[in-house]
């Protein structure tokens, strides 16, 4: 009952963002180049599909690894941007909203980004692709975790939501150190958002910028065409993982060359890249809830999960924040009707 609908969801939420990174990327390098940005999403999304089809997992997941590197420069920025230590102190201990529409649809946005639905099917296929990496390419081989295993999974888990949200932080710093305190509130562009990095680049505010939106997004169509391709995948049975050739997984390719194409012809129709990715951070945080209620339910069954189930700690702050998630959207919901 939940999960084809939450599915259906994922794939339209994922289609949207990656639609807004292909036309962040083209915007990107139209900052640099004079290169109209309408000529440079069909080269972009090719190169993309390209590499995510043909290369290899081993290639994939190495290319994605450094393209992370190209979002420390919003760190530098936050410190070379020299804001008030005790304003953000003030900020980060004792933030302040208001419950109308404006402020939630901000909040369920940052949990959207924070606790992502592509990530549940991302990170879990990941972890079977790894295991065929090492050899394991059967079921058989693969079923069983040792608790080492697991252990590492764990702290490679714990490891990586610490630094994106410390990454995105310190987005959220840069920005109000430099474009809210100039009062520019209303981003409209890539050359808008390149102010937030003039504290630490300086003239080259334009490049650093550049070479930031180039590496995320990048990173963030594959993962997110990936993830659809993925979650459809596994709904119906079919054959999928990058480990596969092509002529081993057609459902699996043709899904990700068929999103990836969508989000490409998104971009000819006056798609806003700045609004489509706040939209869409907001539909991702409607769509988790009703996704993590599916999780929790999977990792409390013993059936499935043997002796691996949900401990007394996890299942209270798995349902936590569910409930946490769900009142943010349901508080969103109730706002815009009475609006």
């Amino acid at each position: 009952t939940l999960l084809y609908p939450a599915v259906l969801g994922l794939v339209i939420a994922n289609t949207i963002n990656a639609a807004a990174d292909l036309g962040a990327i083209a915007a990107a390098i139209n900052l640099i180049t004079p290169i109209r940005i309408v000529y440079l999403v069909l080269p972009v999304t090719l190169c993309i599909l390209v590499i995510q089809i043909f290369c290899s997992y081993r290639t994939i997941a190495n290319v994605f690894k450094w393209l992370t590197l190209a979002l420390l420069a919003y760190i530098g920025s936050s410190f070379f941007a020299h804001p008030h230590a005790r304003d953000v102190l003030h900020g980060t201990l004792v933030p302040g909203f208001s419950l109308n529409g404006k402020s939630l649809s901000i909040i369920v946005a940052i949990l959207g980004t924070t606790i992502s639905p592509y990530l549940f099917f991302w990170q879990s296929n990941q972890e079977v692709e790894e295991q065929i990496e090492m050899g394991r390419t059967t079921l058989k081989q693969r079923k069983g975790a040792t608790d080492n295993e697991l252990k590492y999974a764990a702290w490679d888990v714990i490891t990586g939501m610490f630094f994106s949200n410390a990454v995105m932080y310190f987005i959220i710093l840069a920005t109000a150190a430099t474009l809210f305190q100039a009062g520019k509130t209303d981003i409209q562009s890539a050359t808008d958002a390149a102010q937030a990095l003039a504290p630490i680049a300086g003239n080259a505010a334009k490049l650093l910028l550049a070479i930031g939106l180039i590496g995320a997004g990048l990173l963030a169509v594959p993962i997110l065409t990936g993830s659809s391709a993925y979650a459809v995948a596994e709904s119906f049975g079919w054959k999928h993982g990058l480990n596969r050739k092509l002529s081993n997984a057609r459902e699996f390719y043709a899904l990700i060359a068929g999103s990836t194409i969508i989000a490409m012809i998104l971009n000819f129709v006056g798609i806003d890249p700045m609004k489509a990715l706040f939209w869409a951070a907001v539909l991702n945080g409607v769509l988790a809830p009703p996704l993590l209620i599916i999780i929790m339910l999977v990792s409390q069954n013993r059936k499935i999960m043997g002796v691996r189930t949900n401990g007394r700690v996890l299942n209270t702050l798995g349902w936590t924040t569910v409930v946490l998630m769900g009142a943010a959207a349901v508080g969103l919901a109730v706002t815009w009707k009475y609006s």
